[in-house]
C-alpha cells in the first residue's frame, strides 16, 4: 500500500460529499467511527488544528454516512447516541433529505 501523500480538508470534504460541515465534525470527533490513518490532524501552530481526510478516509466516511442513513432514526439516532448537543442536532437535521 501506497503512503498518502495528499489530504482533504473536513471543510473541502464537506462540500465533496453536500453534507454539513457540523455532521462530518460529529463523526470524525469519535475515531471509533472511521478506520485508524482516515482522519489526519493537522496542527497549525498555536493549539490550533484542522481536521483532514485521506482519500481512504473520505470514502469511508461517505460509507459511515450511508449506513447511519438506513439505521432506525438515522442520522437523528447517530447524533442522539453520540450525545450531541440538543442545538447541534437541529442545525444538522434541517440540512438533511428529507425521504
Amino acid at each position: 500500500m501506497g503512503r498518502t501523500t495528499s489530504v482533504y480538508t473536513i471543510t473541502h470534504v464537506a462540500k465533496m460529499l453536500g453534507e454539513t460541515l457540523e455532521l462530518l465534525e460529529e463523526i470524525a470527533s469519535n475515531a471509533d467511527n472511521l478506520d485508524y490513518g482516515d482522519i489526519v490532524t493537522i496542527w497549525t501552530g498555536d493549539e490550533e488544528t484542522i481536521t483532514s481526510f485521506t482519500d481512504d478516509g473520505i470514502d469511508s466516511l461517505r460509507a459511515f454516512i450511508r449506513d447511519v442513513r438506513t439505521w432506525s432514526g438515522g442520522i437523528h439516532q447517530f447524533l442522539t447516541g453520540s450525545l450531541c448537543e440538543p442545538d447541534v442536532i437541529e442545525r444538522i437535521m434541517s440540512d438533511e433529505p428529507k425521504t
